[in-house]
Order: structure tokens, then C-alpha cells, then sequence
């Protein structure tokens, strides 16, 4: 099923570069056309609508931060045992009953409409399993996976964009504008997984040099789980952390720029977004030239650190006026997602390189994933449902900041002894 002979008869002739580069830019084309399903609401901001004593955008992100949660645990055994027969299809079936969610949500009258994103939410949390699986386990896995990740930095900007430009030009709904940001990207999202179903698996060469991937039975990511626990919780634990920053930068950006006294305009949700992209990407995509992989796992703790730093010290540079909110929004969004792309597969295909342990990322990636998200939605309900509901969204989110990344550098350094000594007594 969405196989084209002609096609991959080339790539398969193709140089292992030419391949991966190919690969890279459809798995990107794919993972952006999916958040044209999941982000577009955060551009509306629903002023008035309340529920219950509450913003319907808080429980429209509660919702579908809850259905995206409860994807990750379901994904933790669903994506570790994953096989590459019918990937495509089932990335199709996942988004299209996604789609389905947010024609829910503008049909259905308020509040009820609030449990489409339920909907909405729980087969869009197993797509970057599903793409990365392409991907994972090759030489080129850096560039591939960087270019994969950068694409949530970029596509959030733009599909919050074209939600932003839908409602103010064409005077579309709030309620509406989540579908139709949808539809736009449906021939966008046919042709990308089409094409990406054509990639050739991992040669020879890439076993060598990454480590066979296998699937995981429960016993085996059991076994796995025991042999780095300490390490595994530290990582995780950081995870959740940078997931819950990420998700409150993500889906209040127009009420944080409000706070700051910035207008918001169309184009700013995707100004801010693009330096960050550009960076980030040639980044992570030099880490290829590492060949050796346990190198490479500690280039990629310390990136996170340094990442921790930038989100903190930017944060008080602002506080004392040393720089200006755009330049912050900037910065700290750079410092995020430094420390939070590595983690999405980069850091955990290296880590089973280096240790050479037989396994796939898809378990490491949707444990840390299920608890990231079960922390992100934790927190907003502690903002809304507790004695912070009166603070702003930008304080709310300065003071995590310094709060949880301060101790995240602190966690990360651990983790780097850790695994340290782990690899230090493999050698012996």
C-alpha cells in the first residue's frame, strides 16, 4: 500500500546522503502538515467563552493535552513493538480521525464541543513515532532527526499564522479556523507520507554504525528500563520540565506577548520562530560528523545544559531590562528547544549506539513523552485550578523558568556522571 516501485528502485540507488536528505525533508513535510491539525487553535484566544468558571482555551488545551498524554502511555508498548508494514496508513487513519476531532469541534455546541480535542489529541500523539521510525537506527540519523525536529519549532509559528490570517482576513470562526487550517494541508500531507514510504531500510553499513533496531517485547524494555533506571528518571524528569515550558510558550504565546504589551500580529507568531529554526537545525545537524557514539551522547547532554543556562539567564536579563521581550521571546525559545529537541530521539538513538543495546528509540521516547505531557498538563491545572489563576501567563511562565531549569542543570550534570561511570565500567 502507497508504494511506488519507480521510486524507491531510485533512492535505493541513490547515494546514502541523497536518501537521508530526501527522507529528512518528507518526514519534515509530514510532521508540519500534522501540526496544521494540533496548533492552529492557540492563534484564537476565545475571549469571553467561559466554562465553568474558566477560559474554553484552558480546556481546550487541557483536553487535548490529556488525549496527547494518554497517547504516549499507549505508545510506550504500541511504537517499542511497531513494525514497518502499514506505517503510512495508519499515519493517514491517525490524522484523518485527528481531522475529525476539529470538525467535532465546530459543529457541536460549547461546552461540548471541548471533548472533540480529546479526540483531536490522542492519534496525533503517536505520529512522531511513526515518523521517526523511518528514520532512526542510520548514519545520517543527526541530520534526518534534526531537520524532523526543528519542524514543530517552525510549523507551530506557521500554522498559528495561517489560524491568525484566516481569522482576520476571511473573517472565519474561531471555531471553523482549526478544520480549515486543516484541509489546507491535506494534499500537502497525502503527497509527503506517500513519498516517505518509499525510503529503503537501514543498510549494512548503518547497523554497523548505530546498532541493529529491533522491536521490544515488555520484558525487553523491562530489562532495558533496569539497566539505566537512575539515569532514565533523571532525563525523564528533566523532560517533563522543558515539555511543560514548551507547551506554555506553544499555546499561549499570544496572551504571553499580551502580557509584555506587544500587539500580535500574523507574521509575529513566525518571526519569532524562524531564527530559532535556522540555529537549532544546522546545530543538531552537525553532531553527524561525531561518528563515535559516545561522544556524541555527552555532546548532546551538554547542549541541553547549556541550553537550561540561555532559558535562565535570559529570562533575568529581561526581568532587569538588559534586553527587549522580542529578543527574549528569541532566546529563550532557542534555550527550550535546545535542551528539548535532542531529547525528542536524537539524545536516546545515540544512547543505545553507545551501550550498543539492541532495542528501538520508540519506547525511550514515548516513556519520556507520556510523563512529559502528564507534567505539562499538570501544571497548567495547578495555573488555573489553584491559587495561581490570578498571576499572568508571562510571570507564570518567567518563574518556572528560573524556578525548574535552575534544577535542571543540576539533574543533567548528574546524568552526565552517570552514564559516565555506566560507560566507564563497560569498558573494563
Amino acid at each position: 500500500m502507497l508504494n511506488i516501485p519507480y521510486i524507491k528502485t531510485r533512492l535505493s540507488r541513490s547515494s546514502n546522503l541523497v536518501m537521508s536528505l530526501f527522507a529528512a525533508i518528507m518526514a519534515f513535510l509530514t510532521y508540519s502538515s500534522m501540526y496544521a491539525f494540533r496548533k492552529p487553535f492557540a492563534a484564537a484566544t476565545f475571549e469571553g467563552q467561559d466554562y465553568f468558571g474558566f477560559d474554553i482555551k484552558v480546556w481546550l488545551i487541557l483536553a487535548q493535552t490529556i488525549g496527547y498524554m494518554a497517547s504516549k502511555f499507549y505508545g510506550v508498548k504500541m511504537i517499542s513493538e511497531l513494525r514497518s508494514e502499514k506505517r503510512a496508513i495508519l499515519i493517514l487513519t491517525l490524522i484523518g480521525i485527528s481531522w475529525l476531532g476539529l470538525l467535532g469541534f465546530a459543529i457541536l455546541p460549547a461546552p461540548l464541543n471541548i471533548f472533540c480535542f480529546l479526540v483531536n489529541g490522542f492519534p496525533l500523539g503517536l505520529i512522531w513515532g511513526l515518523v521517526f521510525h523511518y528514520l532512526e537506527g542510520r548514519r545520517f540519523t543527526e541530520i534526518m532527526g534534526s531537520i524532523l525536529a526543528v519542524s514543530f519549532v517552525f510549523s507551530s509559528g506557521i500554522v498559528k499564522t495561517i489560524g491568525k490570517y484566516l481569522m482576520d482576513q476571511w473573517h472565519i470562526s474561531e471555531y471553523w479556523m482549526p478544520f480549515l487550517t486543516g484541509a489546507l494541508f491535506v494534499p500537502l500531507l497525502l503527497i509527503s507520507v506517500t513519498l516517505l514510504n518509499q525510503i529503503p531500510p537501514p543498510d549494512k553499513e548503518d547497523i554497523q554504525l548505530r546498532s541493529i533496531r529491533t522491536p521490544m517485547s515488555r520484558p525487553e524494555c523491562i530489562t532495558f528500563f533496569k539497566s539505566f533506571k537512575p539515569g532514565i528518571i533523571i532525563l525523564v524528569l528533566v523532560y517533563v520540565a522543558l515539555t511543560a515550558l514548551r507547551d506554555i510558550r506553544d499555546n499561549f504565546a499570544v496572551e504571553i506577548w499580551g502580557d509584555l504589551q506587544i500587539v500580535v500580529n500574523p507574521e509575529l507568531l513566525t518571526k519569532t520562530e524562524i531564527p530559532i529554526t535556522l540555529f537549532l537545525l544546522v546545530m543538531m545537524s552537525l553532531l553527524v560528523l561525531v561518528k563515535n557514539n559516545q561522544k556524541a551522547l555527552f555532546f548532546y547532554q551538554w547542549i541541553i545544559v547549556l541550553g537550561l543556562l540561555l532559558t535562565v539567564i535570559s529570562t533575568i536579563l529581561l526581568q532587569y531590562g538588559y534586553i527587549s521581550p522580542f529578543q527574549w521571546v528569541v532566546l529563550s525559545g532557542t534555550g527550550i528547544y535546545m535542551g528539548y529537541i535532542p531529547f525528542n530521539c536524537l539524545l536516546f538513538d545515540r544512547l543505545i549506539a553507545a551501550f550498543r543495546s539492541a532495542g528501538n528509540v520508540g519506547f525511550l521516547m514515548y516513556l519520556a513523552d507520556s510523563f512529559g505531557y502528564l507534567g505539562s498538563a499538570g501544571i497548567v491545572i495547578i495555573k488555573q485550578f489553584g491559587i495561581l489563576e490570578n498571576m499572568s501567563w508571562y510571570n507564570f511562565y518567567a518563574n518556572i523558568i528560573l524556578f525548574f531549569l535552575s534544577i535542571g542543570i543540576v539533574m543533567m550534570l548528574y546524568a552526565h556522571f552517570y552514564f559516565k561511570m555506566k560507560l566507564k565500567k563497560m569498558s573494563l
